[in-house]
């Protein structure tokens, strides 16, 4: 499905969006539930990446498809690995074929995990004999996806001897990696983060261990960013309300609420919720520059803020976005160059020149990425513009488009 998005405003001054829980913060506690089955979680992610992880962990299949859903394959690799006396292939989408994976492979292999290649070496699907782990000491990169380091960390405690994770060099996405333990701690795992070397007690050791139901998922702040873009590429005074947030987030990408008052948007936490509001105008000479080391899932949003704004900006520490759905820092290029802008990339930057206007009715396309449909899409308030295949948002966020037409965008299918 392509849809058609015309030039259009906020409709209202204020209006209300209710954004389901994190999908970070639900698949990692679907993972603590497969392990402990007692705990309750409400307020779950309703994207497809939740529930495909979901329905994987119920599954009884020797073969589990989770299509394009990264942080499922990676969690669902290290859950499988002590999954004693069961043998399955994991397996996704083409696209999840070209994703690496051989450092978390080879890190459950120094705990002794019997894991092997079924088509590319270092790359799913993987065939995984589940067993008793009896090691439990391992080293990572320390810049490797945080998803590898929690797949590791969410099975720590049910290792007979624990876990202790070495991590070699610079950590990247410390907030997802704190987020993970903080859900562990909260049903009382005992953890510690010193330095580069991260330990997980064993149960047996855990004296505080406990379940305390029900656990309640906060919204995802990666689908506030969208919001934010929207507000500040509003008039002065149009604001937004989204709901259910709260001040003190596990959420890296809750920096969102101090990165956008650079684009002139005000954050104000009430109970439960996070009012935007635009405040300011943007002077035309401003730049941003930001190091995204904690939070490169939104850089694809901030990027098109500020072509949308026409400011300049520099956009660093992003080398994990070249392994995500897509290339997404080629892919912001080509499709920020469409419409007008001058783009160049590294491996891990983006760097955006100021540009003083925006091509009217250019095509999108989206490279079956979720994020990239929904940061082009507030430029609905600057130009027509075309998504191709929209439906892609519903990997994380299944209303968006519905959502948008409520705070007057208006969407044609095409």
């Amino acid at each position: 499905m392509n849809i058609q998005l015309q030039k259009s405003k906020i409709k209202s001054q204020q209006s209300a969006i209710q954004i389901t829980g994190s999908k970070s913060e639900s698949n990692r506690l679907l993972i603590i539930q497969g392990l402990f089955e007692e705990l309750e979680i409400e307020n779950l992610s309703n994207s497809d990446d939740t529930q495909v992880l979901q329905k994987a962990l119920h599954s009884s299949s020797d073969i589990i498809d989770i299509h394009h859903a990264g942080t499922a394959m990676r969690f669902l690799t290290a859950y499988y690995s002590i999954q004693e006396n069961r043998e399955v292939v994991l397996t996704g989408s083409s696209r999840m074929k070209e994703r690496p994976i051989g450092v978390l492979v080879d890190g459950l292999k120094m705990l002794g995990a019997d894991i092997s290649y079924e088509e590319n070496e270092g790359f799913p699907p993987l065939r995984i004999k589940g067993k008793q782990l009896l090691k439990s000491e391992v080293s990572l990169k320390a810049n490797v996806s945080s998803q590898f380091i929690s797949a590791l960390l969410l099975i720590g405690t049910v290792l007979e001897n624990g876990l202790a994770l070495s991590l070699e060099g610079k950590i990247t996405s410390v907030p997802y990696i704190n987020m993970t333990l903080s859900l562990l701690e909260g049903i009382g795992v005992k953890t510690s983060f010193e330095g580069n070397v991260i330990k997980v007690l064993p149960k047996i050791q855990n004296s505080e261990f406990r379940i305390l139901n029900p656990v309640i998922v906060e919204s995802d702040w990666s689908s506030a960013s969208y919001f934010y873009s929207l507000i500040a590429l509003s008039e002065i005074g149009t604001s937004i309300t989204l709901s259910s947030y709260k001040e003190t987030s596990l959420q890296g990408d809750s920096a969102l609420a101090e990165i956008y008052e650079e684009f002139g948007v005000e954050t104000a936490f009430e109970e439960h919720s996070i009012v935007l509001r635009k405040s300011s105008i943007v002077n035309g000479q401003s730049s941003v520059k930001l190091e995204l080391n904690n939070s490169p899932d939104i850089a694809q949003t901030i990027a098109v803020t500020s072509f949308g704004l026409g400011i300049s900006c520099d956009l660093y520490g992003l080398h994990t976005l070249k392994i995500k759905e897509t290339d997404r820092l080629e892919a912001l290029k080509i499709e920020l160059e469409k419409l007008g802008a001058s783009v160049s990339i590294t491996n891990e930057s983006l760097h955006l020149k100021k540009s003083n206007s925006i091509k009217i009715n250019v095509s999108i396309d989206t490279y079956q990425d979720h994020r990239m449909a929904m940061a082009f899409a507030p430029l609905a308030l600057k130009t027509s513009l075309e998504i191709k295949q929209a439906e892609v948002v519903s990997k994380s966020f299944p209303s968006f488009w519905d959502d948008l037409k409520t705070l007057g965008i208006q969407i044609l299918k095409i």
